[in-house]
């Protein structure tokens, strides 16, 4: 049987741009967050932006909705710092007619008009563009001594289904002009993206919808010459029977009178029913293990590095992401 290979690698520990996709419903957003507080150890500045508008970042560490602004969201322990982004597309625009065409003024006006929506709808690549690009200056930002500002940028990314849209931009490229400051910009962001400095991480559940999707936009990243990252294997319940009994129960075989004489023996008397409602439990719960670990025999198809998450009982609040972080961590996420 193949399993997956666990841990953070050298290589990505060199990486200073991770994003984190996933189909819906597998907690990309939680994930990305726990990452960066993750990475922000040990006196690190770490920069989470969102892309998709949802304010998903605001709500996880319950504060009012972002701006287009990059504000303090969470300290680390180590002295570490998280700072967080909301990627605004018209404010983005705004800041390319200011910055290479000197236009501020006109740029608010073209708002106003609707100008902006237009363009964006003539040339459905240039929203991918402009936030892409957005991200790459976060990237590559420098301060007065020569140092970067942040030292990873995490982008919570749009789902599987359309992330290497979104990461492709040598194809949005084709609805743009042939020159210009936004095609340039465009080409550098194209070669971050395809460079070492890039990994692009997938949150998953140990579900059949969820590794068939991953294990599919793994190839499709390759096929695009993107650099897949991590498998983040999300809400991990532990196994509540022995290895070698799975099967057998699975298949349901579970000797209910066994079940009778070990409750004796600790002193415990059931009624009939609770037992039997037991047995059906026990049935379940491996049918679900034997499930999760096909999951996982198939995520090895991928081959890719692959850490587990917990699953939060009790939901996700602030001092839940700090211990998802501090999960990262014990696995070797680190810069």
């Amino acid at each position: 049987m193949t399993i997956p290979h666990a841990g953070w690698t050298d290589e990505l520990a060199r990486a200073r741009l991770h994003f984190v996709t996933g189909k819906g419903g597998t907690g990309k957003t939680t994930l990305a967050a726990a990452l960066g507080l993750a990475l922000a150890r040990e006196g690190r500045r770490v920069l989470l932006i969102e892309v998709e508008g949802r304010q998903g970042i605001a709500q996880l560490f319950d504060t009012e909705p972002l701006p287009y602004a990059e504000q303090r969201i969470a300290a680390v322990p180590g002295g570490g710092e998280l700072r967080a982004l909301h990627i605004d597309v018209e404010a983005a625009l705004l800041e390319y007619f200011e910055m290479f065409y000197n236009l501020g003024f006109a740029g608010r006006t073209l708002r106003r008009m609707g100008a902006i929506e237009f363009a964006t709808t003539l040339a459905p690549g240039l929203r991918d563009v402009l936030l892409t690009g957005k991200i790459k200056e976060c990237v590559g930002r420098t301060e007065s001594d020569g140092r970067h500002t942040y030292d990873a940028v995490v982008v919570d990314s749009p789902p599987t289904g359309r992330v290497v849209k979104f990461l492709d931009v040598t194809k949005a490229l084709t609805d743009l002009a042939k020159t210009g400051p936004i095609r340039g910009q465009a080409d550098g962001v194209v070669r971050l993206l395809h460079s070492g400095e890039t990994a692009i991480h997938l949150a998953t559940l140990l579900e059949e919808m969820p590794v068939r999707e991953t294990v599919e936009a793994v190839a499709e990243l390759d096929g695009a010459d993107l650099r897949p990252g991590a498998v983040l294997v999300n809400r991990v319940r532990p196994p509540r029977l022995p290895a070698r009994s799975v099967t057998a129960a699975a298949d349901g075989r579970v000797d209910a009178s066994r079940v009778r004489d070990g409750l004796a023996s600790a002193g415990l008397k059931l009624p009939q029913a609770t037992l039997e409602a037991l047995v059906d439990e026990t049935v379940e719960h491996a049918v679900r293990v034997a499930a999760e670990q096909r999951a996982r025999e198939q995520l090895a198809e991928a081959d890719l590095p692959t850490l587990e998450l917990p699953d939060l009982t009790d939901g996700v609040d602030v001092a839940a992401l700090y211990d998802l972080a501090e999960a990262l961590t014990d696995q070797g996420v680190r810069l």
